[in-house]
């Protein structure tokens, strides 16, 4: 077994030439390589003395499947060999033993479904072509922006309701989520999927109806049992990213199974994926997600974005076996998902994004905010009224600044988000994140939680009005960095 893999990437950027482009790093169980290994990667890379170059590789052919030969150097007798697999065939081969494809075939033939898949041009297109088109039968005309191109086709490969754009408008929303007027007399798909540049993240909508992430994750483990052979024995334990809404956390409660809470990024997962190697407990068969659009399980160790629109399939597949086809009766996307807030409450939730802010702007506001979580922690859990213009009557119970204690290698890891909590649960969360190419972003959640079933079609920007308030005043960002409003919101 390899000893780890390099991933050459644009991930969720923009791609081309002149445009961000990035090594990633995983490790022998095909994930993220966590923070010890790196760390120590990079204490050794202080004492690199020598390096060695090979000016001279030949050339071979990566259009043929097989293997090569390559003869070494002069005085590395032996060589190497390359290995070129078909990586569709692979991965579907992996995908058939997660998923019921009988099942999924049947749901895409029902001529009261169809669906729109989005592949932002970068490489999640063949995967979609291979599965979706030539083992479920997705219509090739169903089948968007499929061919990878260097540059994405001049777009941002970031599945989200700003950037894919074209997606959106099929669906019947706007940018901002809402119903576009103008799709009213129009059929649109039953199902929306995209997914970004190197295929692990993705976005799914319904019929004039978008799902978060937050939602997604929840949704998928609510009905994991029952729609995906893998959990045929039922989900073990879950977990989500900080910043993710606490919607997964009201399922985990009730199927009885561990919930954990990680810093971003999808190693930590790994780790609690692999607990029982490292001689933990079994936390398998898993789930896990995070707001920024990644969810997957423990078939493989990274965020599956092609995964998550399959779960959804199997989801719509199960709810609707049986239910007469054509007759107006097809149970659909928003259908499954507000029969989970019915049954779990709904957590209003959005995230704001400020991207390319300018750096000592960015950690300006960082430290603004962190006096404010020092003054918070400083009254002892004593609940501070919040005098914010339109902030309502919100008040401030907790602050911290997150710290993570991994249960399964003893690892802290610290500065994780600064985190501020209300009386009635409802959190306002700021990170400053080093995904994006240019500048620093600044990423700003924000979440309430409503029980009540009357309150749950609110438009999420009327919902957490109140929060926003909160969340801009206390922040400065406006002051601090000259933005009014942001870049992206989902």
């Amino acid at each position: 077994m390899a000893e780890g893999g390099f991933i050459l990437t644009a991930s969720h950027n923009p791609g081309g030439l002149e445009e961000d482009f990035g090594i990633k790093y995983n490790s022998s169980n095909g994930g993220p390589a966590p923070e010890g290994l790196t760390n120590d990667i990079f204490e050794r890379t202080k004492s690199i003395s020598f390096i060695r170059w090979c000016p001279n590789l030949p050339l071979f052919d990566l259009d043929t499947l097989g293997l090569t030969t390559i003869g070494g150097p002069p005085g590395y007798p032996g060589g190497f060999t390359v290995q070129v697999i078909d990586p569709v065939e692979d991965y579907a081969s992996a995908l058939g033993r997660v998923f019921d494809f009988p099942a999924l075939r049947t749901l895409v033939a029902r001529s009261d479904f169809s669906m729109a898949y989005d592949g932002m041009c970068g490489v999640a297109g063949p995967y979609g072509r291979g599965i979706l088109g030539d083992i479920l039968g997705v219509p090739a005309s169903s089948l968007r922006n499929c061919n990878p191109l260097p540059d994405f086709g001049g777009h941002h490969p970031d599945p989200n309701l700003t950037y894919a754009e074209e997606l959106v408008k099929l669906c019947g929303l706007t940018r901002t989520g809402d119903v576009d007027p103008s799709s009213l007399d129009r059929p649109v798909p039953q199902l929306g999927a995209a997914q970004d540049g190197d295929a692990d993240r993705n976005m799914i909508l319904g019929s004039r109806f978008f799902v978060t992430p937050s939602d997604s994750i929840a949704v998928i483990t609510a009905n994991a049992a029952t729609a995906i052979p893998f959990f045929r024995t039922g989900v073990a334990a879950a977990a989500r990213s900080m910043p993710t809404s606490c919607a997964l956390d009201r399922v985990a409660r009730a199927l009885g199974i561990p919930l954990f809470e990680v810093p971003t990024g999808w190693k930590f997962f790994g780790n609690l994926m692999d607990s029982l190697e490292l001689g933990g407990k079994n936390y398998n068969p898993f789930l896990c997600g995070e707001e920024s659009f990644g969810t997957g399980s423990n078939h493989v160790r990274e965020k599956d974005g092609l995964w998550a629109v399959l779960a959804w399939m199997s989801i719509l597949a199960v709810r609707n076996a049986g239910v007469p086809e054509g007759k107006g009766s097809f149970v659909t996307v928003e259908d499954v998902v507000r029969e989970h807030w019915k049954k779990y409450g709904r957590n209003y939730y959005c995230r704001y994004d400020y991207e390319g802010v300018e750096s000592t702007a960015a950690a300006a506001v960082m430290e603004h905010l962190g006096k404010l979580v020092e003054k918070q922690s400083a009254r002892g859990g004593t609940p501070t009224c919040l005098d914010v213009p339109g902030g309502g009557d919100y008040r401030l119970t907790h602050a911290d600044n997150f710290t993570y204690h991994d249960p399964v290698d003893g690892s802290v890891s610290k500065n994780q988000g600064l985190r501020f909590i209300m009386e009635d649960g409802s959190r306002i969360v700021f990170r400053l994140s080093g995904t994006g190419s240019v500048g620093a972003t600044i990423r700003v959640y924000i979440e309430k939680f409503e029980e009540d079933t009357t309150k749950h079609s609110l438009p999420t920007a009327e919902a957490l009005k109140e929060l926003a308030a909160i969340a801009l005043y206390i922040s400065s960002i406006e002051k601090l960095t000259g933005r009014k409003e942001p870049t992206v919101i989902t």
